[in-house]
């Protein structure tokens, strides 16, 4: 049996639905990010290294200030998106790995055209809201982990590196199997402090043999 645990959903459908609903609606900016992209960026908080004022990843989620029915349906979507960011936190604290709300098959079509690439662009985004803490440590190591992410997000399709892999559709499946993962890796990545190597022993030395009371010459 594999001891991978299974993907936990951050919000129950009913929520999930209510999200896509209001940030579907003429209330908020046609550039706003949407339900997919929205939860890749939320999931990207939850991992980042350090904390983001709530009113400054709102403001980058809505692209502005979104307009609410009343104080009401504000405090409605505002906390199912915190709920969404702190169950992320929770589940990865854990050790465990978040569900992504969409099917994760390819289906020989390009990232970018999927949900799977919206997902990864809003993941992204949130990696650029704060980039230089996220690259401050182990820079080579994080740039790895991010590079799925770069890679299915469709943001980066000009960079011969990411152009060479678009065309390895196995490639591109198995890193969107391995996605939850590696949000997972890059949470404890910033998290649990690299292991230092043990120091070795210090091989004793043998005694010096000392001659004994009649080992001198007469």
């Amino acid at each position: 049996m594999s001891d991978t645990p299974q993907p936990q959903p951050l919000l129950e459908d009913e929520a999930l639905e209510r999200l896509d609903e209001y940030l579907e609606s003429d209330h908020v900016d046609p550039d706003a990010l949407d339900l997919i992209s929205a939860h890749g960026f939320l999931v990207a908080l939850a991992v980042a290294p350090s904390e983001i004022e709530s009113a400054t990843w709102i403001a980058e989620l809505f692209q502005g200030e979104p307009a609410f029915a009343d104080d009401a349906e504000r405090s409605e979507i505002l906390g199912l998106l915190e709920r969404l960011r702190h169950n992320a936190i929770d589940t990865l604290e854990q050790g465990g790995l978040p569900e992504l709300p969409f099917d994760t098959a390819l289906d020989g079509l390009a990232p970018e055209e999927t949900p799977i690439g919206d997902w990864c662009a809003g993941f992204m985004e949130g990696v650029f809201l704060d980039e230089a803490s996220w690259f401050e440590h182990d820079e080579e190591t994080v740039a790895t982990l991010l590079l799925p992410f770069m890679a299915l997000s469709g943001l980066f399709e000009d960079e011969p590196d990411m152009a060479e892999l678009a065309t390895d559709t196995a490639r591109l499946q198995s890193l969107v199997d391995q996605l939850p993962e590696l949000v997972l890796d890059l949470y404890l990545h910033y998290r649990v402090p690299p292991e230092t190597p043990k120091p070795m022993p210090r091989k004793k030395k043998p005694a010096a043999r000392r001659p004994g009371k009649h080992g001198g010459k007469r």
